[in-house]
């Protein structure tokens, strides 16, 4: 990139401000957003979903960053609070948390994506700036928006979207937008039941990231003007992006493959099964999603704990095969393969743990036997426990996704819900 390129696209960062709508409860993750907002789930071993569009704006050098929360936010706030607390007020840089307020007459709490900016309007608006970002809080992705930002101004667009491009059986679940050789968009469906291919690739389609960047002056019009319709659901995907196609506002797309800086990659983690998935992908030999890349690493709060631990039995130490162990874990005497575990597990002798993704502060008692199963945080498996092998079993204690994958939390286990990590440090919900 030329220095003048360099230059331009440096000033439209500081002229932006990024929105991450984190208040949504997440509800297909069941379970697992039982008591935490979805951008506050753990992911890949040590950091949190919202981890990853927060280390995208440090990377793109988008400072002034909005977090809007809502649904049980607490285990969210204290992430943020705890490990994203290094921006400097003083140069103009800020993290700062948004509430829902309730400060409409008929006091609702969020009725949609477009509406929790739309209540937050006077608090955005006081930071002046030119351009708003708006992302979603629970995607998992890479992307360096200095390049959308570039698109944007150089279109003179009102919108720019980011989109991935999905298999045609596969975007259904998705927003999918149409868009002529310029990439302007000319049709917009959310979630159709026959998508419309994308003319490069006839058997995919472009699908919304979630990731928009709206020009400050029309994104207060538009939010304004939907407010007012009480027809609207007030949401971007279902709203928003349709009347403004419709009335042919200058609206643009941007393929992900244009502004990932490595190899594009963007999983919507939404369900159980496409959770434990892109989990699972990061114990590949060569994983989609590169976390040791030293350019664009992903940043969260550290957890002080001490250095994973294996120990050895009189009869033979611990094995493992293609799997993830995180800080201040112990494994002793046991089988662990193809499997990831967060900081602060314990996995005592004679078990087997295969293909299973356990999240942190887990106890796994002695001689258990888990296959394809997920632990949400704190579970204690009790000695002798054999979980993933007995469908009709499980499914009588425990929760089966569509996929087969066993998830287990502590209520399910028998166990209270609330649990205290048994050292010094803080639980890590």
């Amino acid at each position: 990139m030329a220095i003048h390129t360099r230059r331009f696209v440096s000033r439209l960062t500081r002229q932006t401000q990024a929105l991450i709508l984190a208040g949504g409860r997440g509800s297909r993750l069941k379970m697992l957003t039982d008591w935490r907002a979805k951008p506050a789930v753990p992911f890949g071993g040590k950091f949190r979903i919202i981890d990853f569009a927060l280390s995208n704006c440090l990377h793109s050098g988008i400072r002034k960053i909005g977090v809007l929360t809502q649904y049980k936010s607490h285990s969210l706030i204290r992430h943020l609070m705890m490990g994203w607390n290094t921006l400097n007020n003083d140069y103009g840089e800020f993290l700062e948390l948004i509430p829902a307020q309730q400060w409409l007459e008929d006091e609702s709490w969020y009725q949609g994506t477009a509406d929790a900016i739309y209540q937050s309007l006077d608090i955005i608006e006081t930071h002046g700036s030119e351009y708003i970002l708006v992302l979603a809080g629970d995607h998992i992705y890479k992307m360096d928006y200095g390049e959308m930002l570039a698109l944007h101004a150089e279109r003179n667009a009102d919108i720019t979207v980011a989109c991935f491009d999905v298999p045609l059986d596969e975007a259904r679940e998705f927003g999918v937008m149409e868009v002529d050789d310029e990439q302007r968009v000319t049709g917009f469906e959310e979630k159709p039941e026959q998508p419309r291919p994308w003319p490069e690739q006839p058997d995919r389609a472009l699908a919304s990231m979630g990731v928009y960047i709206f020009s400050s002056d029309y994104l207060h019009r538009e939010l304004k003007r939907d407010a007012a319709d009480a027809d609207s659901s007030h949401d971007f995907g279902k709203d928003i992006l349709p009347h403004a196609v419709a009335a042919g506002h200058r609206i643009f797309a941007l393929p992900l493959r244009n502004a990932s800086p490595s190899q594009p990659y963007w999983r919507d983690v939404g369900t159980l099964d496409s959770y434990y998935r892109a989990n699972m992908e990061l114990l590949l030999d060569q994983p989609p999603l590169d976390l040791d890349d030293p350019q664009w690493s992903i940043y969260t709060r550290l957890v002080q704990s001490p250095p994973t631990r294996f120990t050895s039995q009189a009869d033979g130490g611990a094995s493992v095969v293609g799997s993830i162990i995180g800080s201040g874990s112990v494994v002793s005497g046991s089988e662990l393969v193809n499997s990831l575990l967060f900081n602060d597990c314990r996995v005592k002798k004679d078990c087997r743990v295969e293909e299973t993704l356990v999240l942190p502060e887990c106890r796994i008692g002695e001689n258990c036997r888990l296959y394809r199963t997920l632990l949400d945080n704190g579970c204690e498996v009790p000695d002798g426990t054999v979980i993933g092998e007995d469908p009709d079993a499980d499914a009588k204690r425990f929760h089966v996704t569509p996929e087969g994958i066993v998830v287990v939390n502590r209520k399910m286990l028998g166990q209270p819900r609330e649990y205290r990590f048994q050292g010094a440090r803080p639980s890590a919900e």
